[in-house]
């Protein structure tokens, strides 16, 4: 997709839906955004770009990091989802929205000492011409902190209702990871020269694994992946008729309850932290 068509596509059918499902995806992507805040190491005081910011929820706990002296700025490209963040963060006064493409939006203002993103960077047609436009808010030896999903192999939160949906519905057609998406930055060999071509320096990348949890039962959380993630994009691609969407939740029911554990359904991840500094 190229950046008009991921803000249609944010901006509509997917943006409603995480609109919806907002609770139980803050819950299961939690993990994530912990590492990000924990390696941003953000202090009293910092100004903090979020790139992607979507519906809210990494502000809100960087604004926690920051203090009341601190600011975050969140920029997105889904108005309906900043529309809903700005409900979020109603009883918050340090922080502004942004509904612009960060590859394109003009930093004349902006400041500031780090950057952050969970999951909001893997999306850009150019990544590089995205970094060195992000680079340009940033104060010299600004550090970036953002996690993308590691080898899709890797990821059976992805991977297995992919797998499933194939099996019911059928194969959908061949992505090239590479593309913008939510592997585009699994291949740390093919992520970190684009990111070196945008001026930043000390990069590197820490390949973590992390364990994800469904807060809902597994019929509840294979109703969520119908709407979003690979098994909605091919119930969106087939158009199944009623029975055999009945027949993929099932699918992803059962195999979700083979996943239980004493603490809830989880699922193991792998994580792509990634870090740089501005140059000066």
């Amino acid at each position: 997709m190229n950046n008009a068509v991921q803000e249609e596509f944010w901006s509509t059918s997917a943006g409603r839906s995480w609109i919806a499902l907002q609770s139980e995806m803050d819950f299961i992507l939690r993990p994530v955004l912990d590492l990000v805040l924990q390696k941003a190491c953000l202090s009293d005081g910092d100004r903090v770009l979020d790139v992607g910011c979507g519906t809210g929820a990494s502000i809100l706990e960087a604004l926690k990091k920051v203090g009341n002296n601190g600011h975050v700025t969140g920029i997105d490209i889904s108005q309906i989802m900043l529309d809903y963040a700005k409900t979020r963060l109603k009883k918050s006064s340090n922080f502004l929205l942004l509904k612009e493409d960060a590859q394109l939006y003009d930093f004349k203002y902006e400041r500031v000492d780090a950057l952050i993103s969970r999951f909001g960077v893997m999306f850009f047609q150019n990544t590089t011409a995205a970094f060195s436009n992000l680079s340009r808010a940033l104060v010299p030896e600004a550090l970036l902190t953002f996690a993308a999903w590691g080898p899709a192999s890797q990821n059976p939160f992805f991977i297995q209702p992919a797998s499933i949906a194939n099996h019911v519905l059928g194969s959908m057609p061949k992505v090239d990871r590479n593309l913008p998406g939510p592997f585009a930055f699994e291949s740390p060999e093919r992520t970190i020269p684009l990111l070196e071509a945008a001026g930043l320096q000390d990069i590197t990348v820490e390949s973590i694994p992390l364990l994800l949890y469904a807060p809902e039962s597994a019929l509840k959380t294979a109703e969520l992946m119908c709407n979003i993630g690979p098994a909605s994009s091919a119930l969106i691609y087939f158009k199944p008729i009623y029975s055999d969407r009945v027949r993929l939740i099932s699918a992803l029911a059962e195999w979700l309850q083979s996943c239980e554990t004493s603490k809830g359904i989880e699922l193991s991840a792998q994580i792509n932290l990634y870090q740089a500094k501005k140059a000066y």
